[in-house]
Formats: structure tokens, sequence, C-alpha cells
């Protein structure tokens, strides 16, 4: 048994190197060319369409708001990762990853951009009367594959039992640090995401409405505190990042250095792992917007990076390079430097405690989201009634991540979460002109962009 886990995690060792992201940029890259390079020349639009009409009313059909979609969305991607994820980039990359963030998250909008469009465009309606849609159904009726659609379906549904359990373990092992037993906060996640999946998708949306906005800003402004406090440090920060994302870094204090190689691949595989680009989960959660073109709810697929990669990620970078202790912290003790770097300016009680409750707070939002994205594999393979079954599957899954028990599965997490993009990425290039179709009669309709009518006026 020893020997075929040190075989599967060799295995996905390899799978997670240059292969996936070769696979997941290379993919991006192609559809941001074949795309126009709309991300970027829109930008200011997009922005607008989004940031700007958070709360204005939709037009067209659909079950949730536009904004509550992306919210559900962003309830998955931002998550204890935006925290921790970004030190450990920056202590194995030196401070040029974030550049690359930067760079491959730019690249990587046009492929969530392209899923949320397909995903609109090939949705269903369920027995309750609900929108549902992803790259099962794309791929199935867009691709003509029922194999792949039902590859994705399964690798997600199956991956999900022990990523929601390491989930959970991150909760119970920061609750325990403030004196909270394991079980007793495995018990209060369940009952949190129980009462709140078991109102589907609209309630999910009240919540992740209210909760995502809430959490995120609780984090920002903690942070930028903390970067306010270090304010003469941040022309230094910036030309860290910039400077050696082109040239390698020497060691100094606790940092080793860090050559261009190893500051291209942390940053890129941060980018790439932050907000989801290419993984297939957020069109599941935006085929369920009312909206009256397929481009206008993809436009949030935009915002959900700006927001999760751009903003967040961002703000933990800053927040570990103006307070100095990316220099100070060992590499392989990387994921506590955000609590460091606050505990530097706020104290310890309440520095330490803004990190934990956010980290909580992500965490949360997290598998409350991804517990619906289950069921709705569950539903799409075997029907309604067994996505019930998984419901409850995903829910027994938390109390287990508490108490422990089902380790040996996260060996299997990095192969079915490759088995699931694989699938996704292959679809959407092969789906690019469908996707540039959607795209040009959007932008080149005054009816959907005013920008349309100079256009025309030439």
């Amino acid at each position: 048994m020893e020997g075929f886990l040190k075989l599967v995690g060799d295995l996905s060792g390899w799978i997670w190197g240059t292969p996936m992201l070769i696979i997941l940029v290379g993919g991006s890259l192609w559809l941001t060319i074949s795309l126009g390079f709309f991300q970027f020349k829109y930008f200011p639009f997009i922005m607008r369409e989004t940031f700007g009409k958070i709360f204005q009313k939709a037009q067209g059909e659909g079950t949730i708001s536009p904004f509550q979609a992306a919210t559900s969305a962003l309830a998955s991607t931002i998550g204890a990762s935006n925290i921790v994820g970004v030190p450990v980039a920056i202590a194995f990359g030196g401070p040029g990853a974030i550049f690359w963030m930067w760079l491959v998250s730019l690249i990587g909008a046009a492929s969530k951009f392209s899923e949320i469009i397909l995903g609109i465009k090939y949705r269903e309606k369920n027995e309750n009367g609900e929108y549902v849609g992803g790259p099962m159904y794309y791929l199935r009726k867009g691709l003509k594959s029922p194999f792949m659609g039902a590859l994705f379906a399964f690798g997600l549904m199956v991956e999900l039992i022990p990523s929601i359990a390491t989930q959970t373990v991150s909760v119970v092992q920061t609750a325990n640090t403030i004196g909270i037993p394991n079980m007793a906060s495995g018990v209060v996640v369940a009952v949190v995401v129980a009462l709140v999946v078991y109102g589907g998708i609209k309630r999910i949306a009240q919540v992740t409405e209210k909760l995502v906005p809430f959490m995120a800003m609780l984090y920002l402004v903690g942070a930028f505190i903390i970067i306010i406090g270090n304010a003469s440090r941040i022309p230094e920060a910036i030309m860290l990042i910039f400077g050696h994302a082109f040239t390698p870094i020497a060691a100094t204090g606790g940092f080793t250095g860090a050559a261009i190689a190893q500051s291209m691949r942390w940053g890129i595989a941060r980018g790439v792992y932050s907000n989801e680009a290419g993984m297939g989960t957020a069109p599941i959660a935006h085929a369920a917007a009312i909206t009256d073109h397929p481009a206008r709810q993809a436009l949030w697929g935009i915002f959900e990076i700006v927001v999760d990669t751009l903003i967040v990620c961002t703000t933990t970078a800053f927040v570990v390079l103006t307070t100095g202790i990316w220099k100070e912290v060992p590499a392989d003790q990387a994921a506590s430097m955000p609590a460091r770097a606050f505990q530097s300016l706020l104290g310890d009680s309440l520095g330490g405690g803004i990190v934990t409750f956010s980290i909580l707070m992500f965490v949360i939002s997290t598998i409350i989201v991804v517990v619906y994205y289950g069921e709705k594999q569950a539903e799409y393979l075997f029907g309604i009634g067994f996505s019930k079954v998984m419901r409850v599957v995903y829910i027994l899954a938390i109390f287990l991540g508490a108490v422990g028990g089902i380790e040996f599965l996260y060996q299997f997490l990095d192969i079915l979460l490759a088995a699931i993009i694989i699938p996704n990425m292959i679809g959407l290039v092969l789906m690019t002109k469908e996707v540039k179709e959607i795209k040009d009669d959007f932008f080149n309709n005054p009816k959907y962009y005013p920008g349309a009518r100079t256009k025309e006026r030439v």
C-alpha cells in the first residue's frame, strides 16, 4: 500500500509540474490570442459592467442575479491559499513571482470568460425549474462528447470528498490554536454548511452575496493598515516585484534566493491555482445567473480574477514584502508570514485574530459552494435524488476531516483534479470558434456594447 501511495504521489507531482502548467497557460494563451486580447482591450468597459453595476437589476432569464453568481463562484476561489499560498510563492520564487502571478492571471481571464460563455449557452432547466450548467453540459452538447462530460462530472464529484475534508482540516487546526476542540469546530462547520446548502442555489447565493464582501473587506482593511504602516517600503516592494521577475535574487536573512526560472514557476502556479480559471468550476455557479447575453455574464469572470488575484493575493504580497517578514521566516514556515506580519503592527491577539478569522471565513465559504458544485455533478450523472445522497456524503466528509480517517484519499486529490481540468481545457480550445462568435456578437452590437456605435460610424 505504501508503495502504491508513493507511486500516486510521484505521478501527481509530475502531472502538476510542467504538463499542467502547459495545459492551463498554453490553453489560456491560445484563447487570449484567438479572442483578440479582449480582456485588455475592453478592460475599462468590463469594470464598468461589473464593479459599476453590482446593485443593478439584471434582464433576461436565470435563477440568481449576476452578482450573486459571481460571489458564489468567488466564495470557492477566495480561500485560505489567498492568505498562505502567496507567501509560499514568494518564499520559493522570490518577489518576482508576483509579476508572473499577475501576468498569467490576466491571460487566464480568457479561459474563465470562455467557460462561462459556454456554461450559459448550454445550460438547462432541472426538475426544480432551476438553471444548471457547466463543463459537463457543454462537453456533451457542444463538443458532442458525452464521455468527456461524464469524466469531468465524475472526477469533480469524487474529488470534492477529500477536498472538503482537507478544507475542514484547515479550519479545525486554525480554531485549535485558540483552544477550540477539533470535533466542536467540525460540528459548527457542518451545521453552518448544511443550513446553507439545504436551501439550494438561491440560499447559497443570498449567503455568499453578503459573506464574500464582508470577509474580503475585513481581511483587506487589516492588510491595508499593515501596508500603510509600512508605506515607506512600498516603492521598494514594487522594485523587488518588477526587478526580480527577470533577474535572480540573492539569499538574504531567512530567504535562500531564487533564480528566474523559480520566480516564473512559482508565480505562474499561484496565478493558475488562485482563481480557478480553466478548472471548470466557475460556470457551474454562473449557469444559474439571470442574463440577457452569455458574454455579459462572462464579464463577471474577469471581475472574479481582479478581486481574487489582482486585489486579495496582491494585497497579501504587499503585506509580506513591506513588513520585510519574507526575509526573516524560513521557506518551510512561509504560511505563517501573513499572521506574523499582522502581529508586527497590530499585536499578537488582534493581528493573529484577524488572519485566523479570515482563514475560517474563507474556508467555510469555499466548502458551502463546492458542496453545491458536487451536488450538480451527481445530479448530472444520476439525477436529483442521488445529488441529495452526495450532499450527505459531503457533510460527513466535514466530520471526517475534523476527526481524521481519510488522509489516504488526499493522495488522489491532484490526479482527480487533473482529470477535471484536462477535458475542460480540451473542450475550451476545440470550441474556441463558438466562444469567439458569441464574444463578437456582444462587442459588435451597440445594444450590448456602446462602443460598437463608434465603429459603425467610422
